[in-house]
């Protein structure tokens, strides 16, 4: 059988789809970028590091780009003067989310504080969770249980020092900020040093993330979501069904406390926290504040909270036992304010240690909690710089490049903490080349709290313990390549041997 007219129509075909791509592309204004194939348009200019594969494209397309994944166009941001135009100067056009398929398990999409569009629900929640739990009021009230968990890990360490045993600094760091967040939230620890229960939730949380952060072809061909190919929705629906069980099981408890007790008001103070203050107003009015809706912000809570915060410690303290001299000036730093009074560190200090301040904010420059803005999306179609955004363009700001671009930033691959010293470099959101915790209305609203335990439990490692690699590895030879996921943890888990000074 001869095939050669069916090759001639099918290249025809082929070369006309392209053909039309190509015209469409241009047609549009969209701003600069690869020129897609058709179906899969730019996909194969990933790679498993996007973060990375997005910043090469930026350097030839401008840091204005656009990309078709699939059928989504995408809108890739990667300069101080485009962030601030885009999150600041138009931060309502592009203040709704684009919500990955992972995200729709269990309904979290719709009842999310990190993925609802910025209306009712979504104000409602956030005024909650700065009342309740992230004002200024609330942290200095909650600092001494900070201090407290803070002295457990210590102890921990100083254990760990006896007995010559090396000490996983990411796992030691997620224990210690899961049991603060969960006394806020719950009166009680979920986690111990030394045991598996961190590490279970701890693997719960990271394979979260790492689902959630995963490019997935059904938000590139939408017709592929009941196949569901590469199962990422059916694990986020695994990993979502194990939250809401222990959530389910603690809110159970409560409520039946408070059944059990004569008035709202009578249960403890030591359970005077938030999940009380949601209970209150879930039993005041079921509309304005469900159980389920208690479920989903608990889950943004921890997920967004732990993982995160546990994660950038983890790059600090890499950086620092890769950067001895640095530790070094840290310590004597610290050892000026602290180690005179024979105490440790504690929150009124930080505004007293610039150098400690400066290794936070590098760390978060190279290393950023994550490696692009949560999704934005964009409203309707709207004109930058010449160019057209279209209606429900993902928004992708590419954080990592912006901290290793060396027109923003000198010798922007080192780790260099001088750099923020004697300058007014914030992470506040009004400095738009380092805006690790985002920018706006979206802005992440955890930063106080986040400042606050990175500071302390940094401080604390440093000042009362020198740390040496496991095995007796060379400082030189340490992994410092990452991983991909909404966050960006280390390749490798850090190892480090803990000696008393």
């Amino acid at each position: 059988m001869d095939y050669s007219p069916f090759y001639l129509l099918f290249s025809f075909l082929v070369t006309l789809i392209y053909g039309f791509t190509i015209f469409n592309h241009r047609k549009s204004r969209l701003p600069p970028g690869p020129y897609p194939l058709p179906i899969i348009g730019n996909l194969l200019k990933l790679s498993n590091k996007p973060h990375r594969s997005f910043a090469i494209l930026s350097k030839r397309y401008g840091p204005l780009m656009s990309l078709k994944l699939g059928s989504l166009t995408t809108i890739v941001v990667s300069s101080p003067e485009m962030v601030k135009e885009f999150f600041q100067t138009r931060d309502q056009t592009f203040s709704s989310r684009s919500v990955p398929m992972s995200i729709h398990a269990m309904d979290h999409s719709k009842n999310s504080l990190v993925f609802l569009p910025a209306g009712d629900q979504w104000r409602r929640l956030r005024r909650i969770t700065k009342e309740h739990l992230f004002s200024v009021q609330c942290l200095d009230r909650s600092e001494r249980l900070r201090r407290e968990k803070v002295h457990e890990l210590l102890d921990h360490v100083t254990h760990c020092c006896a007995n010559k045993k090396a000490v996983n600094v990411g796992e030691v760091a997620f224990t210690t900020i899961l049991n603060i967040l969960s006394n806020l939230l719950f009166s009680m620890d979920l986690s111990r040093y030394d045991t598996t229960s961190s590490q279970e939730f701890r693997d719960v949380v990271t394979n979260t993330t790492e689902v959630a952060g995963k490019p997935n072809l059904v938000d590139f061909f939408p017709p592929l979501k009941p196949f569901d190919p590469q199962g990422l929705l059916r694990e986020a629906t695994v990993n979502g069904n194990k939250l809401y069980a222990m959530f389910d099981k603690i809110i159970c408890q409560r409520l039946q406390k408070k059944g059990s007790s004569s008035s709202l008001d009578s249960v403890p103070v030591a359970e005077n926290d938030l999940l009380n203050a949601l209970l209150d107003i879930h039993l005041r009015d079921d509309s304005q504040l469900s159980k389920k809706d208690i479920n989903h912000l608990f889950t943004d809570l921890f997920v967004a909270g732990t993982d995160t915060t546990s994660t950038t410690l983890e790059w600090v303290m890499a950086e620092l036992i890769h950067n001895p001299k640095k530790m070094e000036t840290a310590r004597l730093e610290l050892a000026k304010f602290v180690q005179n009074e024979n105490r440790n560190i504690e929150e009124h200090d930080i505004s007293r240690l610039p150098y400690l301040q400066a290794i936070i904010k590098e760390t978060l420059r190279l290393h950023p909690p994550v490696p692009f803005f949560i999704p934005h999306e964009s409203l309707h179609d709207v004109e930058v710089q010449g160019f057209i955004v279209p209606k429900k363009a993902q928004i992708l700001c590419n954080l990592w490049a912006i901290g290793q671009d060396p027109n923003v930033w000198s010798d922007a691959e080192m780790f260099m903490p001088e750099r923020f010293l004697d300058v007014k470099i914030d992470y506040r959101g009004q400095d738009f080349e380092f805006t690790p915790f985002g920018i706006g209305r979206r802005m992440c609203p955890g930063l106080n709290i986040a400042h606050r335990m990175l500071h302390i439990v940094l401080g604390s490692l440093i000042l009362k313990f020198d740390w040496k690699l496991e095995g007796g590895l060379r400082v030189e030879d340490l992994d410092m390549s990452e991983k991909f996921g909404i966050t960006l943890p280390r390749n490798e888990p850090l190892m480090a041997v803990p000696v008393q000074l």
